[in-house]
C-alpha cells in the first residue's frame, strides 16, 4: 500500500511540475442569439505530395469520404502535376509526364494522367486547387539528376533535384501552362474551370525552388499571363511560402506582394501582376521531452519515460504573421487567403517510427490539436480583419504502407484515423445554406494572444466552437494540452441559451480513446498488420464518427438548457441541438 501511495504521489508531483492541476469543473456558455459572422468552410481543403495516390484504391475511398463529410465542395491541392515520369506513385513523389520534347526539341503534351487525377476529383464533386509545378525534365535548366529517392527509414533525404529548377525557356513554359488551361476548359467546360483556383509552385523560399526570389517572380509573371490568356476569368495566386516566422520568409512574402502590386511584369512589360488570392503555409513544432523536462534530440525511437510535446503556438504565430503581412497592403486587405498547408509539423511522409516527435499522429492528440487550431485560425482572421478562404490540411493517405505506421495521414489502408472525425464534426456544423459562428465563453479558455505566443503548457484549454444554421445549433468542445501525458478528465457544465425550441433533440458525438478511434481498436486486436476480413470491417466501423449516447429529447427553460458531461484529456465532443 505504501508503494502505491508513493507512486501516486510521484504522479501528482509530475503533473504539478508540468503545470497540470487536478480535474476542474469547466463552465462553457453559448448564446444562440449572439452571432459572430459566417462559419466559412475553410477547413474543407486537403492536400498531399503524391498526386498518383488520387487514382488508387484507398485514395479514391478517402476522397469519397472527404467529399461526403462536407456540405460544400472540397478543394484538393497536390504537388507534382507537371513532374516528368511514369505516373507510378511513391512517397514524396508523383508524376504525370504531361510535357516532353521530341528529338528536334518540339513540345509534346500528354494530359492522360493529369486528366485521370482531375476526373477522380470531379466525379466526387470536388474542386482542384491546381498547383502548377514542378519543372518538366525537358525544360529544367539543370535536369540531372531528376528523380529523387525517398527512404522512409532514413532521417535525412535529399529531394531537391532537377524538378526544382527554373525553365531553360520561358516561352516554352508559358505555352505549356497556356495549353494546359485551354485543355481543361475544353474538357471540363468554362464554368467548371472558373470555379477552380490555380497557383504557381510550392514553398519557393526554400529548396523547392533552386533559384532566387526574383526568378520566381519572373516565373509567376509568365505563368499568370498564360493562365489569363487561356481563360481571362481564371483565378491564380501564390506564392505559397513556408510559415512566415523568420525574416527571410517574411521578406519573400512582402516582396512578392510588392511585385504583384507595383513591380514590372516580366511577361507583359506592364506594372503589376494578377493576384486573385494569397497563399502561405503554417506548421507547428512537436518535440520529445525527456523525464528531466528537457527536449530530447537525435533519437529514432521514443526514449523511456519521455513524451511528445506539441507546439501549436508555432503554427498560430505563422498564421498570424501571414495575416498581418497581407493586411499591411491596402490593395490586398480583402484578397482571399489560402493557408496552403496548415499542420502540426512539416513532413507527412516521415514515419513516427523513425521520427518519435511525430508520435501524436495516430491517436487523439492529432484530433484535439486540429480542433483547437482550426478554431483559433478563425479568431486570428477576425483579429487581423482578413478574408480567409481556405486552410489546407496537408494529410491524405499512403498507399500500401504498414498499418498505423505514424505518417501524417487521415487514413491508413482505408481505415480512418481519429483526426478525420474532427472534419466530420465540422461538416455537421456547416450547412449547405451556410452557418454562422456563435460567441463562446469558457472558464478554461486561454486568451488568443496567449495560445498564439506561449502555446498550452500550463493548465489545459477546454474550449468550444459553436455554430447556428436553420433549426440547429452545434457546439464542438475540446480538452487540449500540448503535453501528451495521462491527465484527469474535465467536468463540463455546458450552458446554452437562446434556443428557439422547447424540446430540441440532442446528439452527442465523441472522439476519445473509446469512441471514433480505430487506432485504439487496432491495438486491442493486438496490432495486426494483416487483419482478417472481420477485423478489417470492425476497424472500418471504429474509424467512423460515433455517438457517445443515443439521441435524447431535451426540455428547455426559457430557451436555456444546461448539460453536464465529462471530457477526457485530448477528447473532442460535438453536441448538436436540432428542432
Amino acid at each position: 500500500m505504501r508503494a502505491i501511495s508513493v507512486f501516486l504521489c510521484g504522479v501528482l508531483l509530475c503533473a504539478l511540475a508540468l503545470g497540470q492541476s487536478a480535474a476542474e469543473r469547466v463552465t462553457i456558455r453559448v448564446d444562440a442569439n449572439q452571432r459572430k459572422g459566417p462559419l466559412k468552410p475553410m477547413w474543407a481543403w486537403f492536400g498531399y505530395d503524391e498526386p498518383n495516390y488520387t487514382t488508387m484504391k484507398d485514395g479514391k475511398k478517402l476522397l469519397s469520404e472527404l467529399s461526403a463529410l462536407s456540405p460544400t465542395p472540397v478543394f484538393v491541392r497536390t504537388h507534382n502535376l507537371l513532374t516528368t515520369g511514369d505516373g507510378k506513385a511513391a512517397l514524396k513523389w508523383g508524376s504525370t509526364n504531361a510535357y516532353t520534347e521530341d528529338a528536334s526539341g518540339q513540345p509534346r503534351y500528354d494530359w492522360t494522367i493529369v486528366d485521370r487525377i482531375f476526373d477522380t476529383l470531379l466525379e466526387r464533386k470536388m474542386k482542384p486547387l491546381v498547383e502548377i509545378g514542378f519543372m518538366p525534365e525537358a525544360l529544367s535548366v539543370k535536369p540531372q539528376p531528376y528523380r529523387h529517392d525517398w527512404d522512409v527509414n532514413k532521417t535525412y533525404n535529399t529531394i531537391f533535384t532537377g524538378w526544382a529548377h527554373p525553365p531553360r525557356d520561358y516561352a516554352k513554359w508559358s505555352e505549356l501552362v497556356f495549353q494546359w488551361v485551354r485543355h481543361c476548359v475544353a474538357k471540363y467546360g468554362r464554368a467548371e474551370v472558373e470555379s477552380w483556383w490555380w497557383e504557381l509552385w510550392n514553398e519557393p523560399d526554400i529548396g523547392y525552388w533552386q533559384s532566387t526570389p526574383e526568378e520566381y517572380f519572373k516565373l509567376y509573371d509568365y505563368t499568370a499571363d498564360a493562365v489569363k490568356r487561356a481563360l481571362p476569368t481564371a483565378r491564380i495566386g501564390g506564392p505559397h511560402v513556408t510559415g512566415p516566422l523568420g525574416a527571410r520568409t517574411q521578406k519573400f512574402l512582402r516582396d512578392f506582394l510588392e511585385h504583384c502590386a507595383r513591380g514590372k511584369n516580366a511577361a507583359t512589360g506592364k506594372t503589376g501582376t494578377p493576384l486573385d488570392y494569397i497563399g502561405f503555409h503554417a506548421k507547428g513544432s512537436p518535440r520529445v521531452i525527456g523525464p528531466d523536462g528537457k527536449p530530447v534530440t537525435g533519437q529514432s525511437a521514443l526514449p523511456a519515460n519521455s513524451h511528445v510535446q506539441m507546439g501549436i503556438s508555432n503554427q498560430l504565430k505563422a498564421i498570424s504573421n501571414g495575416f498581418e503581412i497581407v493586411a499591411s497592403f491596402p490593395e490586398f486587405k480583402n484578397t482571399p487567403i489560402v493557408i496552403g498547408e496548415s499542420d502540426p509539423e512539416g513532413c507527412a511522409a516521415c514515419s513516427s517510427r523513425v521520427y518519435p516527435q511525430n508520435g501524436y499522429r495516430n491517436g487523439t492528440m492529432y484530433s484535439s490539436y486540429t480542433a483547437a487550431q482550426l478554431a483559433r485560425t478563425y479568431e486570428l482572421a477576425d483579429l487581423h480583419g482578413v478574408n480567409l478562404l481556405g486552410s489546407v490540411t496537408w494529410a491524405f493517405e499512403f498507399e500500401n504502407q504498414p498499418y498505423f505506421d505514424g505518417f501524417r495521414d487521415l487514413a491508413t489502408n482505408g481505415i480512418d484515423k481519429p483526426v478525420l472525425n474532427v472534419f466530420r464534426m465540422l461538416g455537421l456544423m456547416t450547412g449547405k445554406m451556410g452557418s454562422e459562428r456563435l460567441a463562446v465563453e469558457s472558464s478554461s479558455a486561454l486568451k488568443l494572444e496567449t495560445i498564439r505566443d506561449r502555446s498550452v503548457r500550463g493548465n489545459p484549454e477546454v474550449n468550444a466552437l459553436a455554430s447556428r444554421q436553420a433549426r440547429e445549433v452545434s457546439i464542438m468542445v475540446w480538452n487540449y494540452h500540448d503535453d501528451d501525458l495521462p491527465a484527469p478528465a474535465s467536468e463540463i457544465d455546458l450552458v446554452v441559451t437562446g434556443l428557439p425550441a422547447k424540446q430540441p433533440r440532442l446528439q452527442h458525438y465523441r472522439i476519445d480513446a473509446a469512441h471514433s478511434n480505430a487506432f485504439e481498436a487496432w491495438k486491442r486486436m493486438g496490432s495486426p498488420q494483416q487483419p482478417t476480413p472481420a477485423q478489417y470491417r470492425q476497424l472500418e466501423r471504429a474509424g467512423q464518427l460515433e455517438q457517445l449516447q443515443p439521441p435524447t429529447q431535451l426540455r428547455t427553460e426559457g430557451g436555456s438548457v444546461t448539460l453536464k458531461f465529462t471530457l477526457p484529456r485530448q477528447g473532442v465532443s460535438l453536441l448538436r441541438f436540432t428542432w
